[in-house]
């Protein structure tokens, strides 16, 4: 009788809250949807009660019931679960806007946990890359051990200007042949094609490359140029077959 009787009233005893739920305690507050209640920023749910939250120096509430309830502020870095210390900047660099990590002043490099004073040599300039050298070659120099070089340029040739692939090229009229720019020699019926590959030329519509020449196309029956002018092909209906046009099957 005395145990059922002590059941009874802790069935007549409100419930304490493990959740957000029942009455609102201190430093809580109800929520706006659903019923119960959350701790306000800087506590966490213990019981039916808020419990403050260990909050380390440099670090602020986040609000969220899981993980620590705390972030470092910007400029600093968790360490385990009890600190923030700041982010270690070393000497010519800064913080960067993450808050998380620095980058070497211009001018400087990275190299391991220290900004080392780029050297620059002559003929070159400064990049805002934070990676590789920091630096790159005036116009017409390219790199080589360190240093700039000049870029040897044949007769009838220009600089590119590419970051990559070849650093000259050869005027209109003028083909690369063995590190020169020899003269194109242009076939009759043919047009300079600045195309980098081929011979420089471009046969006018109505003519075939033949070798070094330019020949008249034959054009066959039910025949017609096709989109490059060069080449023919055969109309609707109609298959090629030893050089003509002939009634498909």
């Amino acid at each position: 009788m005395l145990a059922l009787a002590m059941m009874i009233a802790c069935l007549a005893l409100p419930a304490l809250a493990q959740d957000g739920t029942g009455p609102v305690p201190a430093n809580a507050e109800a929520r706006s949807y659903g019923g119960g209640w959350d701790c306000l920023p800087g506590y966490r749910v213990d019981g039916a009660e808020c419990a403050t939250l260990d909050i380390p120096k440099n670090a602020y509430p986040t609000g969220r019931s899981y993980g620590t309830g705390w972030a470092c502020m910007h400029g600093y870095e968790q360490v385990g679960r009890t600190s923030c210390q700041a982010v270690p900047v070393p000497e010519n660099a800064y913080l960067k806007s993450t808050g998380y990590d620095w980058q070497c002043d211009r001018g400087y490099r990275r190299d391991r946990a220290s900004c080392v004073a780029i050297v620059l040599p002559d003929h070159a300039y400064l990049t805002d890359q934070p990676s590789g050298t920091g630096w790159t070659c005036d116009r017409g120099f390219t790199p080589s051990d360190g240093a700039c070089v000049p870029i040897a340029v044949p007769e009838n040739g220009y600089l590119t200007n590419a970051e990559y692939g070849a650093e000259w090229a050869c005027e209109r009229g003028f083909v690369e042949t063995r590190g020169r720019c020899d003269p194109v020699a242009l076939p009759a019926n043919a047009f300079l094609d600045p195309a980098a590959y081929g011979p420089g030329w471009r046969c006018e519509r109505g003519f075939a490359q033949a070798g070094a020449a330019c020949v008249a196309i034959d054009l066959p029956a039910n025949a017609h140029l096709d989109r490059s002018g060069n080449r023919w092909r055969c109309g609707d209906g109609f298959q090629p077959s030893d050089g003509e046009c002939v009634l498909g099957r």
